[in-house]
C-alpha cells in the first residue's frame, strides 16, 4: 500500500426529490421531477488518516433507462434499488489505491450486480459513489482532485487502462491542474419551452423568466442548446430557424452559438443531413452558428451499423452522448464517423477522465453535458468541463428546470448557479476534493 493510497471504510446513501419548475421534454417524454442520489463515503490512508467525501447525481431514468414496457416509476425504482448493491460493492472492497484504480477494478462487479438494468443506468447510479470516492481522496490529502491525477498520487501508465496505444501516457498531461476562469453557458431550449411572450400559454408566475427572450436578457446568453424531436422534419427545421430568429432579434449584435440535440430520435443520418440542408437554406446565419450536433441516431451503435456519420461530420462535429459507455463504444463511434464526444459526470469521474484522455489523443471534438445536474452534481460536472482542455462551454440546466435544488448551494458558489453575462465562473472550483463541500464541513 503506497503512502498516498486509501481504503474505503464505509459508504452510505440517501435520496432527495424535487419538482421541476417547468417540464423538460426528453425523447418524446415530458419530465416533471427529479430524484437525487446522495452518497457519503469515508476513506482511510495507511497512516490512519480518514476523510468523508460527498457525491450526488440525479437519477435521470428517462434518459438512462428508456423503456416501452416499464413506467417511469418502475425504472426509477430499479435505479434506486441498485444503489444498495453498488454501495455494498464499494463498502466491502478491500482494495487499496487511487480512486481511478479502485473504481476501475470494481466496475465489473457492480455491472454484474445490476442484472438486466442497462449499462448506462448502472453508470449513473455508480457515478455518485465514484464521485464521493474522488472527493474523499482529495480531502484526505488536503488537495483538489485535479491535483491528484499525477505522481505521487497517481503514477500509473494510461496503457494499463486504455490499451497499448496509450503506453507511456500519463493522465495529468490531458488535464488542467487549475480550472478555466470562466466558461460560456449553454442554455437549454426545450421542445416545450416558449420562445416569445406570445408563446406563453400558462405563465409560471414565480418571478423567473417565462420565455427564451426573458432568459436571454436576464442571463446575457450567448450559447443555446436546441432540443429537436428527430421524427418531424418540418417541425425541427422550423424550431431551429425560429430560435435563431428570436435570439437575433433580441440582441442583434450578439454572435450566438447553437448545438442541436436530437436525443437519438433521427431514423437515419439522411434525416439529419436534410435538417442541416434546410436550415442552411432558410437561415444561413443560423446554420453558421451551429457549433455541433448531439447523438442524432440510436444509442446502440453495434445494432445500427448503417447509421454512419461521415457525411454529416463533414458539415458539423457529430457528438456521441448516450452511446458513450466505455472505450469500446468510443472506438466504434469513430469507425462510424462520429467526430466528437460528450462527457457527463453521471457516467463517473473515473471513466470521464480516462475517456477525455482518449478523445484528446484521437483529436475529437469535446463537450461536457450535465443531465440537468443541481447542487453538488453541477459543481462536479462544471469541474470536468473546466479541467478538460478543449471544452468550449458549460451546461447548467438545473437553474432553468429545478432551481429549488440549487438553493442551498448558490451562496457558496457565486456566479456558478446564476449569471448575467452568459458565463459561469468556474475559476472558483479549487476547493478540496471535487470542491462541492468545503473541507471545514467534512469529517476529517
Amino acid at each position: 500500500m503506497r503512502p498516498t493510497d486509501v481504503r474505503i471504510r464505509d459508504a452510505a446513501f440517501s435520496f432527495a426529490d424535487f419538482d421541476y419548475r417547468t417540464p423538460l421534454k426528453f425523447g418524446g417524454v415530458p419530465v416533471t421531477q427529479v430524484t437525487l442520489l446522495n452518497v457519503t463515503m469515508t476513506v482511510e490512508t495507511a497512516a490512519g488518516k480518514a476523510a468523508e467525501g460527498f457525491g450526488s447525481m440525479p437519477l435521470g431514468n428517462v434518459w438512462a433507462y428508456p423503456s416501452k414496457e416499464l413506467a417511469y416509476a418502475d425504472t426509477l425504482r430499479a435505479m434506486k434499488d441498485l444503489a444498495r448493491p453498488v454501495s455494498e460493492v464499494y463498502a466491502r472492497s478491500n482494495s487499496a489505491g487511487h480512486p481511478i484504480e479502485i473504481t476501475h477494478e470494481l466496475e465489473a462487479e457492480f455491472f454484474a450486480r445490476a442484472g438486466s438494468i442497462p449499462k448506462l443506468a448502472t453508470l449513473v447510479v455508480a457515478s455518485a459513489f465514484d464521485a464521493a470516492l474522488h472527493d474523499a481522496y482529495g480531502k484526505v490529502h488536503g488537495s483538489n482532485c485535479y491535483r491528484t491525477y499525477d505522481a505521487p498520487h497517481f503514477d500509473r501508465d494510461l496503457g494499463d487502462f486504455l490499451g497499448a496505444d496509450f503506453a507511456g501516457d500519463r493522465l495529468q498531461s490531458y488535464l488542467r491542474t487549475t480550472p478555466q476562469t470562466s466558461m460560456p453557458l449553454y442554455h437549454l431550449v426545450g421542445a416545450l419551452d416558449p420562445l416569445t411572450p406570445a408563446d406563453v400559454a400558462v405563465p409560471v408566475a414565480d418571478g423567473g423568466p417565462e420565455h427564451l427572450v426573458d432568459w436571454i436578457y436576464r442571463d446575457g446568453l450567448t450559447h443555446l442548446k436546441i432540443k429537436l424531436n428527430g421524427d418531424d422534419l418540418d417541425w425541427d427545421v422550423r424550431r431551429a430557424v425560429a430560435v435563431n430568429r428570436v435570439a437575433s432579434a433580441a440582441v442583434p449584435s450578439r454572435e450566438f452559438r447553437y448545438s442541436l440535440d436530437f436525443n437519438e430520435r433521427c431514423r437515419d443520418v439522411e434525416y439529419l443531413l436534410e435538417v442541416l440542408r434546410r436550415v442552411e437554406s432558410e437561415s444561413p446565419d443560423g446554420y453558421e452558428r451551429i457549433q455541433y450536433v448531439e447523438q442524432p441516431t440510436a444509442r446502440d451503435l453495434r445494432a445500427n451499423p448503417s447509421n454512419r456519420m461521415h457525411g454529416a461530420a463533414k458539415l458539423k462535429p457529430v457528438v456521441i452522448d448516450e452511446s458513450l459507455l466505455d472505450l469500446e463504444t468510443l472506438l466504434l463511434a469513430r469507425e462510424l464517423g462520429y467526430t466528437g464526444v460528450a462527457f457527463k459526470a453521471c457516467k463517473g469521474q473515473t471513466q470521464s477522465l480516462l475517456l477525455a484522455a482518449a478523445a484528446q489523443k484521437f483529436g475529437m471534438f469535446r463537450c461536457v453535458q450535465d443531465l440537468t445536474c443541481p447542487g453538488a452534481s453541477l459543481i462536479h460536472s462544471a469541474g470536468l468541463a473546466a479541467h478538460i482542455p478543449g471544452v468550449a462551454a458549460i451546461e447548467a440546466n438545473s437553474r432553468q428546470f429545478v432551481p429549488a435544488a440549487n438553493a442551498e448551494w448558490a451562496g457558496r458558489f457565486p456566479r456558478m448557479f446564476t449569471t448575467d453575462d452568459g458565463t459561469l465562473h468556474t475559476g472558483q472550483l479549487t476547493g478540496f476534493g471535487l470542491g462541492a463541500v468545503p473541507l471545514a464541513e467534512a469529517k476529517v
